[in-house]
Order: C-alpha cells, then sequence, then structure tokens
C-alpha cells in the first residue's frame, strides 16, 4: 500500500484544458453563491482559516493550545504566549487571506500537474489538524472531509483526481473574499479578527477589513489567471 502512495504522489497528471476549467469553474461558482450550499464551503474555508491561525501561532513561536469548529461555521484556534506583540499580530493576521492564500498556491503546484500529491498534502495537512481539534463537532468534519477526500484519492482515477484538485482550488478562490464581504457589511464585531487586531495596534478596525479584502481578492484574481492561462490559449489558438 505504501508503495502505491509512492508511486501516486509521484506521478503527474494532465492539467484539465481551458473548456474543462470553465466547467468546474462553474461548478464552484454553485457550491459558493447560493446560501445552501455555501455553508458547506464555507465551512471548508473555516478549516483553512483556523489553520492560518494556528501556522502562524507556531511559526511565531507560540503554543498552540486547540482549534474548534462550529455548527454555524465559525470557528476558534487558541494559542498561548504574549498577549501583545507581532506574535499575537501574526497570529490574528493570517486567519482571513489563509484561504487565499492556500487558493494562488494549490494553482500554482496543479499547474505542474501534480494534482495528486497535493491531494495527499492536503490529506496530511488534515490529520495534523485532527490532533489539535478540541471539540466534537470538530472532530466529525475533519473526519468526514478526511475520510471522503481520502476515499476519492485512493479509488478514482487521476484525471478525475486532477479534477477534483481543481474544483478544491477554485473553490478556495472564490470563496476567501466571501466571508470577508460579509464581515464588512455587517459592521464592526470587537471579537473578530479585525476587532481584535485593532485593540492590540490602534489601527481601525475597518481599516483591517479593508485589508483583508484587498488580500482576499487580489489572491482570487492572482490564482485565477494561474488557473485560466487565456492569453496563453489564445495565442495557440491563433497560431
Amino acid at each position: 500500500m505504501l508503495q502505491e502512495v509512492l508511486t501516486r504522489v509521484g506521478s503527474s497528471q494532465p492539467v484539465p484544458s481551458v473548456g474543462a476549467q470553465l466547467g468546474l469553474l462553474a461548478v464552484a461558482l454553485l457550491l459558493v453563491v447560493p446560501r445552501p450550499l455555501w455553508r458547506v464551503s464555507r465551512m471548508l474555508v473555516t478549516i483553512v482559516h483556523e489553520s492560518g491561525h494556528a501556522v502562524a501561532a507556531v511559526l511565531t513561536g507560540r503554543r498552540l493550545s486547540g482549534i474548534r469548529l462550529h455548527s454555524d461555521t465559525s470557528g476558534l484556534t487558541v494559542s498561548r504566549g504574549r498577549p501583545r506583540g507581532p506574535g499575537m499580530v501574526a497570529t490574528l493576521l493570517a486567519g482571513y487571506p489563509a484561504a487565499a492564500v492556500f487558493g494562488v498556491a494549490t494553482a500554482a503546484v496543479l499547474g505542474t500537474g501534480r494534482a495528486v500529491a497535493f491531494l495527499w498534502v492536503v490529506l496530511a495537512l488534515l490529520a495534523l489538524m485532527l490532533l489539535q481539534v478540541r471539540n466534537f463537532y470538530g472532530l466529525l468534519v475533519l473526519l468526514v472531509v478526511g475520510g471522503t477526500l481520502g476515499a476519492a484519492t485512493w479509488l478514482l482515477p487521476e484525471t478525475y483526481l486532477s479534477w477534483l484538485a481543481h474544483l478544491i482550488a477554485w473553490v478556495m478562490l472564490l470563496a476567501a473574499p466571501r466571508p470577508v464581504v460579509e464581515l464588512v457589511a455587517t459592521g464592526r464585531h470587537p471579537s473578530s479578527d479585525a476587532g481584535q487586531l485593532a485593540r492590540l495596534t490602534a489601527v481601525p478596525e475597518r481599516l483591517w477589513q479593508l485589508l483583508f479584502l484587498l488580500v482576499t481578492t487580489a489572491g482570487t484574481v492572482v490564482g485565477a489567471a494561474l488557473m485560466l492561462p487565456l492569453a496563453e490559449w489564445y495565442a495557440g489558438w491563433v497560431g
């Protein structure tokens, strides 16, 4: 089994055509825009959001205490360390941009044809996150997401896995700005990442919200350009 996994991870898969990418983009829009399906997609964004907090906390020398995922699609990452200072600021900053950064990084990796390797890396990250979850609902969510992704990675043909990986990238890229838009639309939230950053830095909460919106929107644009190199496609078609 290990040899089979290593073989799959080391293989490369064809990148979907522009037509297939547009189809995957349409599916991703269906998963992100309608509110009933958005609750499912938002939970995936929350997983990445809380992972961003956790990674930033560890990299800045803070001690990770645990992660919680809630049924209303919110989450909470708790770390120990100085209550103020660069480490705490970086930890709070890392949440909202995480989905956009993940989407751009995924788009760059998938362009090399390493879709299966990407999916196995995601599975490994979910397993690490599973060790830090501190509530039953969060545990259940990660088991369902990880189990579904693991089964797909093991059972599906490589072409379908490439489509799945690209669909995940599209969902992250399209979904990244939406929680920020919702945050901006509803006004001030002292307990939000932006609200806490405002207390730590004296920079107004609204400016932190706008910064999150700028970063996530830019990530969507950059990621889409990586996923859909239309200029190259058009040049090849004309030639």
